[in-house]
């Protein structure tokens, strides 16, 4: 491992850290803030592995009401009721998941434009949400009907798109069916256990192969700085929500997206050529630079035809062949 790579991920965990828990799109933030740095040490896994840290710290910040959930759901319909929620909410994104992973990651994850053009919208929404007046009918978490975590789930499903964020889809969507901002930020912290938990599960199933050690070893130190950076904001975002709301991480989402947005414009950060990055698998490149290759070869296919064609014909004919 050189010292960039090694700097490099200590800034991404804390990067992952940060940003995972609250409406900003960590997806987003990782893959902007890779692309910047020129990250390509641990593999294109790296982005989903480290998130196994924030999910250990939201773990550990909520580890005395899990457990008071694990004891009661025996006895308690109540808690069956939301645990049951909490599983129907995670069944629509991970469903999805699996089916659309390729695309995903493939193709969403390398589009800098669609990233920005995500992190726009949600910032907007937010923004929206936030200087509505809305009356809440469900404030408390235990209390959330099946079908109201049902919905949660679908608007879930559109975090898979990178930018528009897990927690900022599930809470704008908590709020629009009726919750409170606190009660929302909660039940999103509650469903992302499962969420992230899943997606980690099913990435490292797909990329164990393609893992070296050297990769291996800044993923465990990305890991390390996510979670000490998740205990953080895990600990003081629901406070900071009850006081500050959700304009703040709008404004930031816009500019950001902004940024992006004039990084392709000026910059060409869209166009990404195929290679072999450190993890031994080729890169994508987008559609249009794609289709700018065929072209290319393709013109270059019917000028030497042509020149083989013109050697042809001046060359003379051989004694005989008459």
């Amino acid at each position: 491992m050189d010292p960039k790579s090694i700097i490099d991920a200590i800034v991404l965990g804390v990067v992952e850290g940060v940003t995972e828990f609250i409406p900003v799109s960590s997806t987003a933030h990782l893959l902007l803030a890779g692309r910047l740095l020129g990250f390509t040490s641990a593999g294109p896994a790296f982005e989903v592995l480290i998130q196994l840290g924030a999910i250990i710290a939201l773990l550990a910040v909520y580890a005395a009401r899990l457990w008071q959930i694990l004891t009661d759901l025996p006895r308690d319909p109540q808690t069956r009721r939301f645990a049951i929620g909490i599983v129907i909410a995670f069944l629509p994104s991970a469903i999805l998941g699996v089916i659309f992973h390729r695309l995903i990651t493939e193709v969403f994850f390398h589009s800098v434009t669609l990233i920005s053009i995500a992190l726009i919208l949600g910032g907007l929404v937010l923004l929206a949400l936030d200087r509505m007046t809305l009356r809440p009918r469900h404030t408390d978490i235990m209390q959330y009907p099946l079908g109201l975590a049902f919905g949660i789930g679908l608007f879930q499903c559109l975090s898979l798109v990178p930018g528009v964020s897990r927690s900022g889809a599930t809470i704008a969507g908590a709020l629009i069916l009726g919750t409170d901002k606190r009660s929302a930020a909660e039940y999103s912290f509650f469903l992302a256990m499962p969420t992230m938990a899943g997606a980690f599960a099913y990435d490292l199933y797909k990329n164990i192969d393609t893992m070296s050690g050297s990769a291996a070893g800044l993923i465990a130190i990305g890991f390390v700085v996510a979670f000490l950076s998740a205990l953080v904001v895990v600990r003081s975002f629901l406070a900071f929500v009850g006081r500050y709301g959700f304009a703040p991480f709008a404004y930031w989402r816009i500019a950001v997206g902004v940024a992006g947005l004039v990084a392709v414009l000026f910059f060409a950060a869209d166009r990404q050529p195929t290679d072999v990055a450190a993890s031994g698998g080729p890169r994508p490149v987008e559609p249009a630079v794609r289709a700018e290759a065929v072209e290319v070869g393709f013109q270059h296919r019917l000028e030497a035809g042509r020149l083989d064609a013109e050697a042809a014909e001046r060359a003379p004919f051989p004694h005989g062949s008459l």
